[in-house]
């Protein structure tokens, strides 16, 4: 095992401040996202996204019958840009279906609490939306909220799909109700970023994590996953958390070091700044984000993104399933871009839709339909199933770069660049708690 460098704190960098993805707020929690009515517009807080896409958007499809509800617990103060994309996604999926004539003649509806990025927001989210009857609760995208919530929908037995949130501590041996439908558990995730590196020839990675829960369970998959590999990551930086840092010593330390690519996934808030540093330290460098929307690297400093930067990701940006879902999508969400989060999001409806129709409204018998079930889902990557516990069986993550555009007519918004698949992962091993 390498030797961990202390988090040194130096005045703030001012480059593009991301919220911290796939990881660790009282919140208030909004309620009423309705598919066949009006939604309630969300809290505008935060994020410095391309555009303020909070408010929710309307949806059109007229109710007969007795809704099934189904809960949306994300993050829309603290994760905005994420938790906006998975709760659109689900709107989408819920007014598509209504229009279609529900699930068996019954409408469905989006019902929306903010978790905050909050673990007591969280919980009472939660249990608010059970109170309201729902009979399954998405979207989740904070680790922090999805530790909190995971035991409670155990105790409950309520399904709890999660989207972004990684950490292990999410899911126990006994999970059968908590399920992960896009970011799969921290220890899985340095697997692609090895299998990149070797098949580029790659021998030398510098690797910066934060030093909070998410940045170091990524620091112990890149130790668990490289050592032995032949790919040298010498000494793991560990940064402190923006807005107090700057990363200049950081990033010197990997190229002195000799780095050939800079694998910053383990710190989401300053993706966006070591990537500007390490082509001015490095060179032309790859330069790994951590599982965020393509947008928010790329819009704030386009001519260093593209070429350099590169991401993870469930949903497949270059196949034609995505191409159509996304053009569907920024019909009715006001983002730029249809990032893999609703993907994820509008994958979730699609799921549950599918087991009430075939099994009833009751969760115990939804959650055990999810687990029986595999789902080729528009837009992913690959086959969405799971292992008793609720890990992903079949997770095959695309990394992906940044090149320039034209897009393809229809899926974006942002700006005059696309993405490329650098490469499809092997399938992953599912983590077992």
């Amino acid at each position: 095992m390498r030797k961990r460098i202390k988090p040194i704190l130096l005045p703030l960098l001012v480059v593009l401040a991301l919220v911290i993805a796939a990881c660790d707020g009282d919140g208030a929690t909004d309620t009423t996202a309705e598919a066949p009515t009006d939604t309630t517009e969300a809290p505008t807080d935060t994020t410095e996204a391309p555009t303020d896409t909070t408010a929710a958007p309307d949806t059109t499809a007229a109710p007969t019958g007795e809704t099934i509800k189904i809960g949306a617990l994300t993050d829309l103060t603290g994760f905005t840009p994420w938790a906006v994309n998975a709760r659109d996604g689900m709107l989408l999926a819920a007014e598509e279906i209504n229009a279609n004539g529900g699930v068996d003649g019954r409408m469905i509806e989006i019902v929306v609490q903010d978790s905050a990025n909050d673990a007591d927001a969280g919980i009472d989210g939660f249990e608010r939306l059970v109170e309201d009857g729902v009979v399954a609760v998405g979207g989740t995208i904070s680790s922090t909220v999805a530790a909190a919530a995971a035991p409670l929908a155990e105790q409950l037995q309520m399904p709890y799909l999660l989207v972004k949130a990684g950490t292990e501590a999410a899911l126990t041996a006994d999970s059968r109700y908590t399920f992960r439908t896009c970011l799969p558990a921290a220890p899985m995730v340095a697997a692609p970023v090895l299998q990149y590196a070797q098949e580029q020839g790659i021998t030398n990675v510098g690797v910066i994590v934060a030093d909070y829960a998410w940045g170091q369970s990524f620091a112990a998959a890149v130790e668990a996953t490289f050592d032995g590999s032949g790919v040298d990551y010498g000494e793991i930086q560990f940064a402190a958390v923006p807005p107090d840092t700057d990363f200049t010593p950081f990033v010197r330390a990997v190229a002195d070091a000799g780095a050939e690519m800079v694998i910053a996934t383990g710190h989401p808030p300053g993706s966006s700044a070591i990537l500007g540093l390490a082509q001015d330290l490095i060179g032309e460098v790859t330069v790994t984000g951590s599982w965020i929307p393509p947008d928010l690297a790329v819009v704030p400093q386009p001519d260093v993104a593209i070429g350099n930067y590169a991401d993870f990701a469930c949903a497949d940006y270059t196949s034609d399933g995505y191409a159509d879902l996304a053009a569907r999508y920024l019909e009715l969400s006001d983002n730029v871009l249809m990032s893999d989060d609703a993907v994820a999001g509008n994958g979730i409806v699609t799921m549950v839709a599918e087991a009430v129709g075939a099994v009833g409204d009751d969760p115990v018998a939804i959650a055990e339909y999810l687990h029986q079930t595999s789902f080729d889902l528009e837009g992913y990557a690959y086959t969405v199933s799971w292992t008793e516990w609720g890990e992903l069986a079949e997770a095959r993550p695309i990394f992906f770069g940044i090149t320039e555009g034209p897009a393809p007519e229809g899926v974006n918004e942002a700006g005059d660049w696309w993405i490329e698949v650098l490469t499809h992962s092997e399938p992953l091993e599912p983590y077992q708690p």
